[in-house]
């Protein structure tokens, strides 16, 4: 295992977290244009070409904890872009699907999300996008295995 002075990650850590907060802020302007919020736009975009899913699925999918998940669901009913509905086989899990409304919406919204991020993106050339791909990757791998260690270290 490496050694490393606090001084070395620490500005990672800034930079990656100013780095969310402006892929955030940059996609969430958007996203309020066309009538959702964020988490409302991720429900939506998971459900998109599919025939639905149970909320343990949708939550597994999407960046949004099964506590809020509840209620951004309640809000998409409430506009119509989504319905409920028990399952037979197993009555404690709800199944979630885009209405018609929902699916239009998404057919329309998908596409000019995809286009309007593509904004941000123009700068870079294709070996840059793989590149970032990449490095994300091992980064996001080195957090599963120290929150492995972690686990492992705790039981």
């Amino acid at each position: 295992m490496k050694s490393l002075s606090q001084a070395s990650f620490l500005p990672v850590i800034h930079e990656l977290a100013r780095t969310y907060q402006a892929f955030e802020q940059f996609s969430s302007q958007h996203i309020r244009q066309l009538g959702l919020t964020p988490p409302q736009f991720d429900v939506v975009s998971t459900l998109g070409n599919s025939k639905g899913m149970n909320c343990k699925e949708l939550s597994d999918r999407t960046l949004i904890t099964k506590g809020t998940l509840t209620g951004v669901i309640d809000r998409l009913e409430d506009k119509g872009l989504v319905t409920r509905t028990m399952q037979p086989n197993d009555r404690r899990s709800v199944f979630i699907t885009l209405t018609g409304h929902g699916e239009k919406l998404f057919a329309q919204a998908f596409p000019a999300h995809l286009d309007y991020m593509k904004i941000a993106f123009r700068r870079f050339g294709e070996s840059d996008l793989s590149g970032f791909c990449q490095e994300l990757g091992r980064l996001r791998e080195g957090f599963s295995l120290a929150l492995e260690e972690q686990e492992e270290a705790v039981v």
